[in-house]
Order: C-alpha cells, then sequence, then structure tokens
C-alpha cells in the first residue's frame, strides 16, 4: 500500500495540470501493422527491460499480422498467451530506481494530452549544465532517457530517434485498445444485419396492415 501511495504522489508531482499549459509536439498515431512492429521491436529495446504491458499478449501481436518469426524471438521462453510483462522484478526495480516502473498498457489514456504528451515526454530529455539528465515535461522522472535523445547533437541521429519515439508511441495506441479493428469490423456487421432486420420487419407490418385493411 505504501508502495502505491508513493507512486501516485510522484506521478501526480510529476505531472502538470494541464497538457494546454506546455507545448506538446503535435502527434499523429499510425497503427498500420508496419508501423505497431516497428514500435514493438524498438519497445522491446528500449522499454521492456522495465515497463511491461500486462493487458497485451504476445498473441494479439500475432492476431494484428505482426511477422510471427519476430514475435517468437520477442517473446523467448513465454508462451503466445503470455502476456507482454517487463523483464525487471518489482523488488529489482525497487532496489534500482526506488520505485515500480509503471505498466504502459493504459499510458496513452491515462495521460491528458494522450500520444502527443507521451511523445514530448520521450522526446523531451537533455542534459543540464551539470552534465546530468532532465525532462522537460516530467521534471521529477527517475526514468532514464531510454533512447538517448538527450545526447544526440546530430540533426540526423536526432531525427532517426524521434521516428523511433513515434513508433513506440504509435504502438503503445495499438496496445491501449488491440481489439479495436475487430470491433469496428463486427460493428460494420451488426449495423448491416440492423438494416436488413429492419427492412424485413417494415415489409411483414406493411404485409400484415394490408390484411387488416382488406
Amino acid at each position: 500500500m505504501n508502495k502505491m501511495i508513493a507512486l501516485f504522489a510522484l506521478f501526480a508531482c510529476g505531472f502538470p495540470a494541464s497538457a494546454d499549459e506546455i507545448k506538446l509536439s503535435k502527434f499523429q498515431i499510425d497503427t498500420s501493422v508496419l508501423a505497431v512492429e516497428r514500435g514493438v521491436d524498438a519497445f522491446m529495446n528500449a522499454c521492456h527491460g522495465c515497463h511491461g504491458l500486462k493487458y497485451v499478449h504476445y498473441r494479439d501481436l500475432a492476431n494484428f499480422g505482426i511477422d510471427k518469426d519476430k514475435i517468437a524471438a520477442w517473446r523467448g521462453d513465454s508462451t503466445l498467451d503470455s502476456a507482454m510483462s517487463s523483464l525487471i522484478s518489482d523488488e529489482a526495480a525497487m532496489q534500482s530506481f526506488g520505485i515500480v516502473p509503471p505498466d504502459l498498457s493504459m499510458i496513452i489514456r491515462a495521460r491528458e494530452g494522450g500520444a502527443s504528451y507521451v511523445y514530448s515526454y520521450l522526446i523531451g530529455y537533455y542534459l543540464t549544465t551539470d552534465g546530468k539528465t532532465g525532462n522537460h515535461f516530467f521534471p521529477l522522472t527517475k526514468m532514464p532517457d531510454a533512447l538517448d535523445i538527450s545526447s544526440a547533437t546530430d540533426p540526423a541521429k536526432r531525427s532517426d530517434l524521434q521516428g523511433k519515439a513515434h513508433d513506440i508511441v504509435s504502438f503503445l495506441a495499438w496496445a491501449a485498445d488491440p481489439h479495436e479493428a475487430e470491433r469496428k469490423t463486427l460493428g460494420y456487421y451488426v449495423i448491416a444485419y440492423l438494416i436488413l432486420l429492419t427492412i424485413l420487419l417494415y415489409n411483414v407490418k406493411l404485409d400484415v396492415w394490408s390484411k387488416l385493411k382488406a
């Protein structure tokens, strides 16, 4: 309980009261299969060591169309039905960081500003005058600069890292609702069914009323 209170207090203090109070980088979510696949790859390399996705399973990636060989490499000994849990235990995280890194399954929906905030946070790292790492959008963060963007002085290198951040956030946006595409497809079938049913019932009504009037 004390751990949860500390975690809440840290995040409540670290995040701004409103996303409108800071200038967020505009973000366009790309949940195409290729973008999500790149995002998973970048996430596994830069984030998965500490952060997990308890509501996302490796089978979700396969059902979405991600390359099965890549999924096999990412999951290792885990089964397809396993959740994408972090690689670090809570105890080890507490010893290393003094706090358990949050699960990122719903991070896009949990933060005001959504994808734009998370993207701005990832690329918001900078080096202070004393050589330490800071973050413009979460000053109290204990998370290291996972993409090492604070030391990227070369424009081409920085652009490449921004692209990786974009892919990670697009993946996290998909992860917040991995079954969205399935629901939309099902919704089209339901609407078509209701339209057809309405037409049939209307014709039945006309037939019944025509006999009553006869």
